[in-house]
């Protein structure tokens, strides 16, 4: 994480997603801007809650991890979407552990300057309202709906949302071969399945298999097989 000192770019994303009406007043004086770079945590699943973040350029991926040591994606979410809402309001630790997909940018406001100016702020909290309502209505129709997918689909949608990011066409990544077994654990399935899934994908010319990791080279057909991305069709965190 690196701070942005750019007041010029920071005013623009506020003006850009209508945020300035938001974090006005004494809290647009203590915003701060901040870089992730690609794979770089935001949050982890148990620490302390400090930071609530507004993510307003690039791609984040939100997963949860079981007592057991297992994980589950939940979403991939891009602009705009919140960060540490529901810690804030609960006062509880991080929920989801949070990373970045491409380059993101976050407008960062602590806590403590939230509860000093913003517990009665009207334009903040309707704000807040929304973006949390959101989350549990998504959350309550699309978790269990999604794990209802064929494995086919959810990879096919993982590969998609690892690989591409609509709002940045000149990002182009791909999934690393060290890292196949955490993306089996993301997605719900066995590693061996998952590595019979991709073999099939390359006999049909959806991807590509290097030493280094999984090229996709036909996003149509890909977009084709998942109908529509299922980890990135609504927003929460």
């Amino acid at each position: 994480m690196r701070e942005m000192k750019d007041e010029e770019l920071l005013n623009s994303y506020l003006q850009a997603f209508e945020l300035d009406t938001v974090f006005h007043g004494l809290l647009k004086s203590h915003l701060t801007l901040y870089g992730f770079d690609v794979g770089e945590l935001i949050c982890s699943q148990g620490d302390p809650s400090e930071v609530l973040y507004v993510l307003v350029k690039g791609k984040i991926k939100i997963y949860t991890t079981s007592v057991e040591g297992k994980t589950l994606i939940l979403a991939f979410k891009t602009p705009l979407e919140v960060v540490g809402d529901i810690e804030y309001v609960q006062h509880t630790e991080i929920i989801n552990t949070v990373e970045a997909v491409t380059s993101v940018h976050m407008i960062g406001l602590s806590y403590r300057w939230l509860r000093q100016f913003a517990k009665d702020d009207v334009p903040f909290l309707q704000f807040l309202l929304g973006i949390i309502t959101n989350k549990f209505f998504i959350k309550s129709n699309s978790l269990s709906f999604n794990l209802m997918y064929p494995v086919e689909v959810r990879l096919a949608s993982y590969l998609l949302s690892v690989s591409f990011d609509d709002e940045d066409s000149l990002f182009h990544g791909q999934l690393s071969t060290a890292s196949l077994k955490d993306a089996a654990n993301l997605i719900g399935v066995s590693y061996r399945h998952l590595n019979r899934i991709l073999f099939q994908f390359c006999s049909d010319g959806l991807i590509e298999r290097t030493k280094s990791g999984i090229i996709v080279k036909d996003r149509e057909g890909l977009s084709a097989l998942a109908s529509h991305n299922i980890y990135e069709k609504g927003k929460e965190v």
